[in-house]
């Protein structure tokens, strides 16, 4: 899902380069911590970022699940040569560009205004 999440962002134009951490605590849906390091490369700020991503992304164990059809028997192509090289695999698509932009756009309002 990190991964998903990075490469949106990148596709997104909001970074050139990113990483996302994700951090769980055991009974509890949503992630205690969410990290993006744009790595100096972030069109907003690191806050921005979290805070679109925690907008756009469904990161409950349940969402994730359902985002990248992890409930499906397509994995076993994916056993060979690493997972990362498969495009069409559903942690490489870059299907939430339009709603990460938007959600910035709206992060950064909220804490300019805030």
């Amino acid at each position: 899902m990190a991964r998903y999440i990075a490469k949106n962002i990148v596709a997104a134009g909001l970074a050139s380069r990113c990483t996302v951490a994700l951090a769980y605590a055991i009974g509890r849906a949503e992630p205690v911590m969410v990290d993006v390091d744009a790595h100096g490369t972030g069109r907003y700020s690191g806050a921005v970022l979290e805070r679109a991503v925690r907008e756009v992304f469904d990161l409950t164990p349940a969402g994730m699940i359902r985002t990248l059809g992890l409930n499906r028997p397509i994995f076993a192509k994916y056993c060979n040569y690493g997972h990362f090289t498969h495009s069409d695999a559903p942690w490489e698509q870059v299907d939430c560009v339009p709603m990460l932009t938007t959600a910035c756009v709206f992060a950064e309002k909220d804490a300019a205004s805030g």
